[in-house]
């Protein structure tokens, strides 16, 4: 079993700062790669960022130059530093990560969700 504990949430003013984290936890092998999806009220979940375990990132457009997603395999932990922020960033953020468990099973696992406000 695998659970992914997301923190640092929170609201903040349009232009303002923060940084999300992503924490896995239980029976991990290892960790291929770990990202972020945002879910806006009324809309679909979208990926925005992902980083594998070799360090390579993939970000959707509207956040390229804004957020940067970094991980500390060591730790089993993901980040998101997301700066310049907007209304329209405001969203529930879910961590996901594609994971080989110690039985050897490949899987996605999804966290519960960290709410980001964007307002003034």
């Amino acid at each position: 079993q695998v659970q992914l504990a997301e923190s640092g949430g929170g609201l903040v003013q349009p232009g303002g700062s923060l940084r999300l984290s992503c924490a896995a936890s239980g029976n991990i092998f290892s960790i291929y790669a770990m990202g972020w999806y945002f879910q806006a009220p009324g809309k679909q979940r979208d990926m925005v960022a992902a980083i594998t375990d070799g360090g390579d990132t993939n970000y959707t457009d509207s956040v390229k130059g804004r957020f940067t997603i970094s991980r500390d395999n060591a730790k089993n932990t993901v980040y998101l530093q997301m700066s310049s922020l907007k209304p329209e960033d405001t969203a529930v953020n879910y961590c996901a990560a594609d994971i080989l468990t110690t039985n050897w099973a490949r899987d996605d696992y999804w966290g519960q969700g960290t709410q980001v406000t964007v307002s003034s």
